[in-house]
């Protein structure tokens, strides 16, 4: 048994009991683990039969077949466990043989582990798979006075850990403040993760934003799948067009916000998360929850700090920035000159955009492939953008609506184009908010 005794000494670092015997069945070692769980000394134990020492033993029987014995359940003093024995051999002869003990405390423990190595193993992948933040407050443009002010709203916001809500119209670029608030934060060096409320019926987004353990559902991925909370630990999740969100739902969310705790879908054990959470929504999140589709005390907790983003119209002078920017990028994408004449600038100043960034981006990229040698004239601008001066004629009451509407906007820039700047216009132009509301036109109330 030299060579058993050239490496016992490994055992005695071990956790799990280690006893092991000669093929006359005597004890030739035990570890400090085992002789710590039958409260005897090694001194006591070496040299003696196995079944002296401990009368049920099963180890003996695996050097009269040969064979291991595995999983053997077992209890001592109360204490459960399960006890694994295999025979060693020595070039094909059997000199010996060797118990494993493991509690069951110890067993769940390794498990537990196991768990975890798999819950980071996902994490990574996943965030491989969906990371990005590439926008910081350097690729937001903001010429505009309104928009140097949201802008440095913003990142006020950054400096701080509270849940942000961006509330704007389609199209402003809620996502790009999102991640410019991420790389601005404390968080930077984290995974920022975005998910849009509106894409997923309310048992998926459930399971996106939670997780699931294995068996929670029929085409559960086996050993389940961690959600987007785990996901972003440590980090920032974006939750965009959060009215959306079921009812239902909405509860689990706010339950997260205040615990700090999620429970996947079909689970019972609760997990601590660590996560920002920035929403966004293109509609009116307080007159939702005036009409009950949206639960209060969320919008309350996801209000702390709300940041609007106006809409292109408010911010005309970002326009001519923003054209130049995009006529560069298409440039060097389509390796010649782009340009645009004074005249068809002048066209795209006067257009409200009720798509935003997004369609004066869409506009220039499609005017860019139009222009056969690069430059972008008045003749060459959609309808939709140049029948505006036409319509200017109209009748009185037409002319009225439109004086209104801008005097509206005039006042919106200065007071904010949020909640609260346009209570405070209601009350200047001596109307109500109604009525506001009403002269702005259903599909810019956001």
């Amino acid at each position: 048994m030299k060579k058993i005794n050239d490496i016992t000494h490994i055992f005695d670092e071990f956790n799990e009991g280690i006893l092991i015997i000669n093929t006359d069945a005597k004890i030739v070692y035990g570890n400090k683990a085992y002789c710590d769980f039958i409260n005897m000394d090694i001194s006591e134990i070496i040299g003696k039969k196995l079944k002296d020492i401990r009368p049920g033993a099963m180890l003996p029987n695996v050097l009269k077949t040969g064979k291991p014995i595995l999983n053997i359940p077992r209890q001592e003093a109360g204490e459960p466990y399960f006890v694994n024995m295999y025979p060693i051999t020595q070039d094909r002869k059997l000199i010996g043989g060797i118990s494993v003990v493991t509690s069951i405390q110890q067993a769940h423990d390794f498990q537990r582990l196991l768990r975890e190595v798999e819950r980071s193993k996902q994490v990574i992948k996943h965030i491989s798979k969906i990371s990005h933040s590439r926008y910081k407050f350097d690729d937001i443009i903001a010429v505009d006075p309104l928009s140097v002010k949201t802008k440095s709203l913003a990142e006020k916001a950054a400096a701080t850990e509270a849940t942000v809500l961006l509330q704007s119209e389609s199209g402003t670029g809620k996502e790009l403040y999102a991640q410019a608030i991420h790389n601005a934060s404390a968080r930077s060096g984290n995974v920022f993760l975005a998910i849009n409320c509106a894409n997923f019926n309310p048992s998926i987004l459930e399971s996106e934003l939670f997780g699931y353990v294995e068996g929670a559902f029929t085409g559960a991925i086996k050993g389940g799948k961690i959600g987007l909370f785990e996901a972003a630990t440590n980090g920032t999740l974006f939750l965009d067009e959060i009215s959306e969100m079921d009812i239902s739902l909405q509860a689990k969310l706010l339950r997260v916000l205040q615990e700090q705790h999620i429970r996947p879908v079909g689970g019972v054990e609760e997990r601590e998360v660590n996560v920002r959470i920035i929403t966004a929504s293109n509609v009116d999140l307080l007159q939702y929850t005036q009409d009950g589709r949206f639960r209060s005390d969320l919008y309350y907790r996801l209000n702390i700090f709300p940041i609007a983003i106006p809409p292109l119209r408010d911010r005309k002078d970002d326009i001519k920035v923003l054209t130049r920017l995009f006529l560069n990028e298409l440039s060097k994408r389509q390796h010649r000159s782009l340009s645009i004449e004074n005249d068809a600038m002048q066209k795209l100043y006067s257009y409200d955009w009720p798509g935003n960034v997004r369609e004066l981006r869409n506009a220039i990229e499609l005017l860019s492939y139009l222009s056969d040698n690069g430059l972008i004239t008045e003749n060459m601008l959609p309808e939709a953008i140049t029948q505006k001066k036409i319509n200017e004629a109209g009748t009185l009451s037409q002319k009225v609506k439109r004086f209104e509407r801008n005097e509206i906007y005039r006042l919106l820039r200065k007071n904010g184009n949020d909640l609260a700047g346009k209570r405070k216009t209601a009350i200047e132009l001596g109307i109500s908010l109604a009525s506001l509301y009403n002269k702005l036109g259903k599909e810019e109330q956001f």
